[in-house]
């Protein structure tokens, strides 16, 4: 590592990683950002000289080959997440790659063969946001009670034919693309593992990707989240944790604006119409600096990594999972 930093080489110049991820590499504590690649060489070289990145490539296989690269930020389309990410990892990089890590368990399954002297882990920022970490601190103390209910929606508008959101075969629809998040905050906050699930996907008659996915995720002693995300709605996010004393509300559960403070409400339904609500303010962060710092500290020794490959491919299972319930239009056991 230069300077005691971690040189990260950025794959591809994907929308996610040229506007948060890699801002959030620059302004972490840990890492810098070294090297940036694309399959066209002067679209990589314009990314690094918009965003200040030293070394660009045509290829992802030169930008991999790099020996002065530590660790890959890997925010292609989800089918190629695994393939990618097996190759850094071969080539003696650490990976954080994007969500979904796979298009199904058995491919995620993958990842659990490869060298373990080098990690890899699913770029869920927002369990590294301080409003999740404050929120399942306030779950553990117990001041919401018992967390029986956890009710979830998630949705945005994107009917581009053309975007790698509306095409089955690589991956896109409602579920993977934002459902994982849904999904997440079930085994996030109950710190436990769904039973079994049951879901109900629309499906869009164009493109054949689901655009409204709703399930209900059974975590066994009477606890329960339902979810709804959707591809094809007013764009909307808010997670409610509901308790048997009061509920937890997250405002902007996943695209917290970065650098901006954001808030979590607490309610004991005293009053209703939200008249006993009462806000708590979460101080202004940049969530995928927080993250690009937890994969960081794992790298250098400093800390566990807290959620690895095999965390990865549970997610996988339980997404796998709710497909397998709206084909069958029944329960579904998580395996």
């Amino acid at each position: 590592m230069g300077d005691n930093k971690i040189r990260w080489g950025i794959v591809s110049t994907a929308r996610i990683g040229v506007e948060k991820v890699i801002p959030g590499i620059q302004r972490s504590k840990t890492g810098v950002a070294h090297a940036i690649a694309s399959r066209g060489k002067e679209r990589a070289e314009q990314a690094a000289r918009d965003l200040g990145i030293e070394k660009a490539y045509g290829s992802y296989e030169e930008l991999l080959a790099d020996p002065d690269i530590d660790a890959i930020y890997n925010p292609l389309p989800n089918h190629l997440h695994v393939p990618i990410t097996k190759q850094a990892v071969e080539a003696g990089k650490h990976v954080l790659c994007e969500k979904p890590i796979a298009l199904n368990a058995g491919e995620a399954a993958q990842l659990l063969d490869l060298p373990k002297d080098r990690l890899v882990a699913e770029n869920f920022m927002v369990r590294a946001h301080p409003q999740w970490i404050k929120a399942r601190e306030i779950v553990r103390s117990g001041a919401l009670g018992e967390l029986k209910a956890i009710q979830a929606f998630f949705s945005y508008f994107n009917d581009d034919p053309a975007n790698i959101r509306n095409k089955p075969d690589i991956g896109g629809g409602a579920l993977m693309d934002i459902g994982c998040y849904t999904m997440l905050a079930g085994r996030y906050f109950f710190e436990a593992e769904p039973e079994r699930v049951v879901s109900l996907i629309d499906r869009d008659p164009a493109f054949g990707v689901d655009r409204i996915t709703s399930a209900l995720l059974d975590f066994g002693q009477g606890r329960q989240l339902n979810f709804t995300v959707s591809t094809q709605l007013t764009p909307y996010q808010r997670f409610n944790l509901v308790g048997t004393k009061k509920r937890l509300e997250i405002v902007i559960p996943v695209n917290a604006p970065q650098g901006e403070a954001v808030q979590i409400r607490l309610d004991d339904g005293s009053i209703l119409g939200d008249g006993s609500m009462q806000s708590q303010i979460i101080a202004p962060c940049d969530q995928y600096a927080e993250m690009v710092d937890v994969f960081g500290r794992a790298i250098t020794g400093e800390a566990p990594l807290p959620y690895g490959a095999a965390d990865a491919v549970q997610n996988m299972k339980i997404l796998d999972a709710i497909f397998a319930s709206a084909d069958t239009g029944g329960w579904v056991s998580v395996g």
